[in-house]
């Protein structure tokens, strides 16, 4: 469980660890197709690239391409919420067991 304070938490401070969700299009999204991928079970969801990052985020300044066009869920996604520390918890956890793998 994370130990951060939601007051701790500022959208341009962090590692964009919402964007390495699975983030599922609602009918009213309107995404660009060629960053939708179709599940085998018919539900569109936001493509990912190889690195496992939802194919909108602009890398160079961790920030999400098409803001303004950003799913539903994303726009519900609380930050400094219970749900974003803790999965900024659980990347930071894995982060250091990859580092400690590589030294």
């Amino acid at each position: 469980m994370s130990t951060e304070k939601r007051s701790e938490v500022s959208c341009s401070r962090c590692d964009a660890v919402c964007c390495r969700l699975t983030v599922v299009l609602m009918p009213e999204d309107d995404v660009p197709r060629h960053l939708v991928e179709r599940m085998d079970g018919g539900m569109d969801v936001m493509r990912r690239g190889e690195d496992g990052w939802c194919a909108a985020v602009d890398h160079s300044n961790m920030s999400c391409s098409i803001y303004s066009q950003r799913p539903t869920i994303c726009r519900k996604f609380a930050m400094g919420s219970a749900y974003c520390r803790s999965e900024r918890a659980k990347y930071r956890e894995e982060r250091r067991i990859e580092m400690a793998l590589v030294q």
